[in-house]
């Protein structure tokens, strides 16, 4: 039999688990998860972007033109119509505004995605569990795997926006991998979790619909840190995404070096909960064809 070395989605899900056997969950197995199944993962995650435009007639040119238009709407309604300023010295004009905006959003969208469609994973993939054996871990990835590229093209138009109204690129904007890194691993691993939750609770979708939007305002994605009073300001660091915000506008649109030791204990943190994500995904995956 060669089914292994098909093309198809299905053709490859000979490397996939058996979910009554004991299922390895230690993060060697993570990771060795992660790279047998690179190509699945891949190809899957390629699917899933084209199928998001298909039958519309720009197809993937909505990919870059969603978040140019957005890009336009934050600059009028928050320096047009609210006349809002970031706050910092120096003079800023509505698009730079807008720009120090964009990034808290992009950085925001990377979480809610993954997070929002994290619960329906199984239970929108019914068949996997059921019909064939199948590396159901992979999901998330490949949802992350989606994320990420719709994230990329958000950058690119900040980045040509910052070109095209300052002549030039920071150079430190290089580093933007770097310090989406940690956030990537640490909503990897709830989504592994939420996944599997999913299944069980089917109120889990409603709930992490609101708490990524409770998120959004808890941030500062459209507020400095600085707007809030100092004995709020600590609470506000304990939303997830306020550190990876602040690191990713010193590196866009500031210029300047990321934090690497608060970059570093955000991704030993990050590591923990990944694995423990993909623990209890491993565990629980044995009941998944019961209750569906």
């Amino acid at each position: 039999m060669t089914k292994g070395s098909s093309s198809s989605p299905l053709g490859a899900t000979l490397s996939g688990t058996n979910p009554h056997a004991a299922q390895p969950t230690s993060p060697a197995a993570l990771c060795r998860s992660l790279w047998r199944n690179r190509q699945l993962i891949m190809q899957m995650t390629r699917r899933e972007v084209v199928g998001r435009y298909r039958g519309s007639v720009m197809g993937m040119a909505w990919s870059f033109f969603n978040p140019l238009f957005m890009l336009l709407v934050y600059t009028f309604v928050f320096s047009v119509v609210f006349k809002a300023r970031w706050g910092g010295g120096g003079e800023e004009t509505k698009a730079q505004f807008a720009m120090v905006l964009f990034v808290g959003t992009i950085v925001h969208g990377l979480l809610a995605e993954a997070l929002n469609r994290a619960p329906s994973l199984i239970l929108s993939n019914v068949n996997y569990v059921k019909k064939v054996v199948f590396p159901l871990e992979i999901l998330p990835v490949v949802t992350m795997g989606s994320t990420l590229f719709h994230s990329l093209v958000s950058l690119v138009v900040l980045l040509l926006a910052f070109v095209i109204l300052n002549g030039y690129l920071l150079w430190t904007a290089l580093l933007t991998p770097l310090v989406l890194l940690p956030l990537v691993i640490l909503v990897l691993g709830l989504a592994w979790f939420l996944a599997s939750l999913g299944v069980f609770l089917r109120d889990v979708g409603q709930t992490i619909g609101i708490l990524t939007t409770v998120m959004l305002f808890l941030a500062p994605v459209f507020y400095p840190v600085t707007a809030l009073p100092e004995d709020l300001r600590p609470w506000l660091m304990l939303n997830p995404l306020t550190f990876i915000i602040e690191q990713a506008r010193e590196v866009l649109i500031f210029g300047r070096l990321p934090n690497w030791l608060g970059l570093g204990i955000y991704t030993g943190f990050s590591a923990v909960v990944a694995w423990a994500g993909f623990a209890w995904f491993k565990k629980t995956s044995k009941g998944f064809s019961d209750v569906l």
